[in-house]
């Protein structure tokens, strides 16, 4: 909030697993925004708890659920679960929690492309990680100052380096479906500007 993404518009919101921060976002913006937990953290940890034979077909299951109709893609992941319960139930556990939310992004009638693009968290973590790829051979730092100022350098290095999110030319489909039921000065919000969303 305190860099500017208030309550008072619907958002997408896209997370990892974390409970609190899922708590929260419920709490401060409120019910009514969609949130679309990632793919790749679900496909990680659910594999995680599988023996290696089954981690291959488990990941092909998943990743082919997700592709379809959310209701289809729901009732084999549910089917997927049950098989799951025989033989790794910590596996079954991690894919349940939060499942529906898994699927969020099909529900909003978007792009393949764009589709792709929001399911995951990668677009923050490849930032994050040329920031650690910059830094992460600094064993001696003389400072907290010291540290920020390479963090903010790595960055400013690191962008230099991004590109347009895949789909970037369909956000305004995404814009259109959070502005359902909103007065239009609360729609300006949110501008669409050379495939960038303003948070």
């Amino acid at each position: 909030m305190e860099r500017g993404v208030t309550p008072g518009r619907k958002r997408l919101f896209v997370i990892d697993g974390s409970k609190a921060l899922r708590k929260a976002i419920g709490e401060v913006y409120g019910a009514t925004n969609p949130v679309q937990r990632c793919q790749a953290h679900r496909l990680r940890n659910v594999i995680g708890y599988l023996p290696k034979e089954m981690q291959g077909q488990v990941a092909a299951v998943l990743r082919a659920a997700w592709k379809l109709d959310p209701k289809e893609g729901l009732a084999r992941l549910r089917t997927q679960i049950e098989w799951l319960e025989r033989s790794c139930p910590k596996a079954a556990a991690s894919l349940r929690e939060g499942l529906e939310e898994t699927v969020t992004i099909s529900r909003l009638g978007l792009s393949p492309m764009l589709r792709k693009c929001l399911t995951t968290t990668n677009i923050i973590e490849s930032s994050l990680s040329g920031v650690e790829g910059r830094t992460g051979r600094v064993t001696r730092w003389r400072s907290g100052e010291m540290a920020l100022r390479w963090a903010a350098a790595a960055a400013l290095e690191t962008e230099k380096n991004l590109r347009k999110i895949m789909g970037h030319e369909h956000l305004w489909m995404l814009k259109a479906v959070l502005d359902e039921g909103q007065s239009l000065s609360d729609q300006s919000q949110l501008p669409v500007d050379n495939g960038r969303v303003a948070a």
